[in-house]
């Protein structure tokens, strides 16, 4: 498992630097052809990590939901984003990827209601979801790759 733990935090590293480093225009814009943008992509790999590993566990999630809900799965971004909420989800990178292997260490994540995803994968446990939000994220990377491919042509 630590080895997953290590490949999200750097993915999260990727996502974090493309948050930093990208216009707020470029991040809220949507290309003709695409149902969101890149703002939303990142904030939805920091919910969806929540409600995988820690909904599904029935423990407290790391998160509001507020942001739950504004990013969650099946959600359409609004257009906008405020300092305030790219420094939030900012944070967030780091700390629930940080407080997810540590809450795993402990022993935290007994229970488990099983799900399956959209792309018909069935989890179990936590350890299924752990291994399923990884390729979450790829997917979500890639989506933003190829946003920022589109924005910059």
């Amino acid at each position: 498992m630590k080895k997953l733990f290590d490949i999200t935090l750097q993915n999260r590293k990727l996502l974090y630097r493309i948050l930093e480093n990208t216009p707020k225009e470029q991040l809220t814009k949507i290309p003709e052809g695409y149902r969101n943008n890149i703002w939303w992509n990142i904030a939805h790999v920091v919910v969806t990590q929540q409600l995988l590993l820690y909904k599904k566990s029935g423990l407290p999630m790391n998160v509001s939901d507020e942001l739950v809900e504004k990013f969650k799965k099946g959600t359409v971004p609004d257009g906008t984003v405020t300092d305030d909420e790219i420094e939030l989800v900012s944070a967030f990178l780091f700390s629930t990827a940080e407080t997810a292997e540590a809450d795993y260490d402990k022993g935290l994540f007994k229970d488990y209601s099983e799900y399956t995803t959209s792309a018909k994968v069935t989890l179990r446990n936590v350890e299924d979801a752990i291994a399923f939000n990884l390729f979450h994220e790829g997917l979500h990377l890639g989506a933003i790759l190829s946003l920022q491919k589109v924005l910059l042509s």
